[in-house]
């Protein structure tokens, strides 16, 4: 007799550098420190390296920015372009 499969998968839930709410994966802009130092935006977020989560509200990036939360979680410099990118990411998405 077949079994009926019902088990739910499980959704990972990530937290907001910039507000602190968490949320899940697919909602979050990742970003990325690659094991060579590059910072990098990980839109799949399936590449290897350091990430960090951030919401897609502009509110949560000026926060982030402001406070160098994104910073601190990569354990680096946040470069500008990086930045500018994630808000171009934001507001498109």
């Amino acid at each position: 007799m077949a079994q009926n499969n019902t088990s739910t998968k499980k959704i990972p839930v990530r937290r907001c550098v910039g507000c602190g709410e968490h949320f899940p994966k697919s909602e979050l802009v990742r970003v990325l420190r690659t094991p060579d130092g590059e910072v990098v935006l990980d839109l799949t977020g399936k590449k290897s390296g350091r990430g960090a989560y951030i919401c897609k509200a502009a509110e949560c990036l000026k926060k982030a920015r402001k406070s160098k939360r994104l910073d601190t979680s990569l354990e680096c410099t946040i470069p500008t372009e990086v930045y500018d990118r994630m808000e171009e990411e934001i507001s498109h998405g």
